[in-house]
């Protein structure tokens, strides 16, 4: 597997699913849990693939504690994502609240290795509802 580290992509050129898969490979018969970095950078290059044209923003958990780390915008819909290295792994105050309350606006959950397929299909069923944008207020 270290063939796989010390290769670099190339600028400008397509994300090659096949690499994070055996990255993950790796990880999961070494019996190293992946460190939570690690599954949030491979998840927002997915999610690039998985909803082409989509925007994710990182936000700044120092701004206000408990906020999610991502939010993906697609088509006039958003969705929030809290990442965890695993399903059973610590939240931080506020975080139950604010995804509690993000999701009664929109989309929003806690995903985890575990749970990452079924977490991207309700987003993909969230955005499949067709929202209008809001008309642009500068004349």
């Amino acid at each position: 597997m270290l063939f796989l580290r010390n290769q670099k992509r190339k600028k400008n050129t397509p994300y090659n699913r096949s690499e994070n898969v055996y990255f993950k490979l790796y990880y999961f018969l070494r019996g190293i849990p992946m460190k939570e970095s690690n599954f949030q950078s491979n998840l927002i290059k997915e999610i690039k693939d998985r909803f082409e044209g989509c925007m994710v923003l990182k936000n700044d958990s120092s701004y206000i504690q408990g906020i999610p780390d991502l939010l993906i915008l697609h088509n006039g819909n958003w969705a929030a994502l809290e990442c965890k290295k695993s399903a059973n792994a610590h939240h931080q105050p506020n975080q139950d609240y604010y995804i509690q309350k993000m999701n009664e606006m929109s989309y929003a959950a806690f995903i985890s290795p575990e749970n990452k397929e079924e977490v991207l299909d309700a987003i993909q069923q969230s955005f499949e509802f067709e929202r209008t944008a809001c008309p642009s207020r500068s004349k």
